[in-house]
């Protein structure tokens, strides 16, 4: 691994290729429940639109923007945002949690609200082993040695890498649609026309119309995505405003459009995340507690809960949400995801 974390470097095996394609691109179908089923509403939604603390630390390459709830000695949270959304995802999770007696910490990732790159020579790389070495950056900087893990959309695969590469600085973790760890290689299979439909925007964002399309029409692209995505979710323009604010980030198109651009093979990553990748791309199993959720309308690709059940070896267990549950399921079921988290810490 890189000199900069100074953490042991891990080997792992190799899976079925299928398997790491169907947690990379997802499936069309909408997950099923396979251990549990919770038919809870989206309680509290919308309960809180602000933070109790929104601050600033320099970690790694970044200057990374967050926000803190709950006590300062407490056990750690680290909850990760996914694209085209931010921290407001969170914003009625943290109080539970908070109250819960939790330090509840919520990052901005690159590209996003006032997360910003010390250097204007850093690339602005969107590769998945970047946005993960950024979190580890994170906790180091905070002092934080462990911490539950939680996620969804690219907070999910940021977190599922956390947890594979640096299991011991993994107490436990929520995971929204479970694996998502991919590979260039195994991505340059095509996928049944259904699936590659879903994927329209990679695709779009692959050309130099895409790139511009998204930067002229960043903030109807997203709320598009929004509807898309949760088709039953309900939000108002305030709740789409709040969050489409983080977007103004001038770093937010270059990241967005080298991620996607990333997973296709269509751009490089920087060397130093090499190694992380080799290891990536051999479908680590991930051996911390967790449990995963799905939302029964979910719009987004995702796959189902059998094709990464073996991807997880420590205590698990999944949980399908019913009632019309989508894509961004911690603020469209905030008491759901909390309760995941309160039970996960107690695996």
């Amino acid at each position: 691994m890189s000199p900069e974390f100074n953490h042991q470097r891990r080997r792992f095996f190799g899976v079925a290729a299928m398997t790491i394609a169907a947690a990379e691109f997802g499936m069309i179908a909408i997950a099923k429940a396979q251990s549990s089923t919770l038919s809870l509403p989206a309680a509290k939604a919308g309960e809180h639109t602000s933070f109790e603390a929104l601050k600033q630390v320099n970690a790694g390459v970044l200057d990374i923007g967050y926000a803190e709830a709950g006590p300062k000695d407490g056990p750690v949270v680290l909850l990760v945002h996914g694209w085209p959304y931010d921290i407001f995802s969170y914003v009625d999770v943290a109080p539970i949690l908070a109250d819960a007696g939790y330090r509840v910490i919520i990052p901005y990732l690159r590209g996003y609200g006032t997360t910003r790159f010390l250097a204007d020579e850093t690339p602005r790389n969107g590769q998945q082993a970047a946005l993960a070495a950024d979190m580890i950056a994170l906790m180091d900087a905070l002092g934080v040695e462990k911490a539950i893990l939680g996620g969804y959309d690219w907070g999910a695969r940021t977190v599922n890498i956390m947890a594979a590469l640096w299991p011991e600085r993994c107490e436990a973790m929520v995971s929204v649609s479970g694996y998502l760890i991919g590979s260039q290689e195994v991505n340059k299979k095509p996928l049944p026309p259904t699936a590659e439909l879903s994927w329209w925007y990679q695709f779009y964002f692959a050309t130099e119309r895409g790139r511009l399309g998204y930067a002229a029409n960043t903030r109807s692209f997203a709320k598009l995505i929004w509807q898309t995505a949760s088709p039953t979710w309900k939000f108002d323009d305030e709740t789409f405003d709040r969050s489409a604010d983080a977007f103004n980030n001038p770093d937010h198109i270059d990241i967005t459009i080298h991620n996607y651009r990333w997973r296709l093979g269509l751009v490089d990553g920087e060397a130093k995340y090499d190694d992380y990748e080799k290891q990536l791309a051999m479908g680590p199993v991930i051996t911390i507690p967790t449990i995963t959720l799905e939302g029964d309308a979910n719009g987004a690709p995702h796959p189902q809960p059998s094709a990464y059940r073996g991807k997880f070896s420590g205590k698990y267990e999944h949980r399908t949400l019913t009632g019309g549950i989508g894509h961004n399921l911690p603020q469209e079921a905030p008491q759901a995801f909390a309760q995941a988290i309160l039970d996960v810490g107690k695996f």
